[in-house]
């Protein structure tokens, strides 16, 4: 059976901390740079990043598609936006960007922190039954791919 337990990686993005901040923090933009979430939505009444938001994703991984209600942990502008998502036999996992002013832009952290780890049904269904054989380093990739995309985004913003 595989494990995850954490993970981070950093990017540089010629683009203001607040700038790149409102990209992650506005959930329904999430597909625009993530490999993986193919929808997000605000729920539950939630409009915006505020701790103890929800919003209802839907991640892709191959053929297989799942749902998740995450909830907002942490959200502040400019400095960090950060969430949870717990489901039923997945575990619990949290989700977190950092921010930090550098040379004119901004180092951008992405990680994740497993809480309560994934059950064996659960790696089943997160492994995309048996296809993803090693998903610490697909997680791993999707992550560098994310920040990409989102360095990519943000610093095309700020210039436009």
């Amino acid at each position: 059976m595989q494990t995850l337990d954490q993970d981070e990686l950093s990017i540089h993005i010629d683009a203001p901390p607040e700038a790149v901040y409102d990209l992650v923090a506005d959930v329904t933009r999430t597909p625009e740079y993530s490999p993986e979430v193919s929808e997000a939505k605000w729920v539950g009444g939630a409009q915006g990043p505020v701790a103890g938001a929800r919003f209802r994703a839907t991640n892709t991984s191959g053929k297989f598609s799942w749902h998740n209600t995450p909830i907002v942990t942490a959200a502040e502008r400019g400095r960090e936006f950060s969430f949870a998502r717990t489901e039923p036999f997945c575990g619990t996992v949290q989700w977190r960007y950092r921010f930090e002013p550098e040379a004119g832009g901004t180092r951008v952290t992405e990680s994740y922190l497993v809480i309560r780890p994934i059950t064996r049904v659960g790696w089943i269904i997160v492994s995309g039954f048996g296809a993803d054989k090693d998903r610490r380093r697909t997680m791993h990739k999707d992550i560098m791919t994310s920040l990409e995309r989102l360095r990519a985004i943000a610093e095309g913003q700020s210039s436009a």
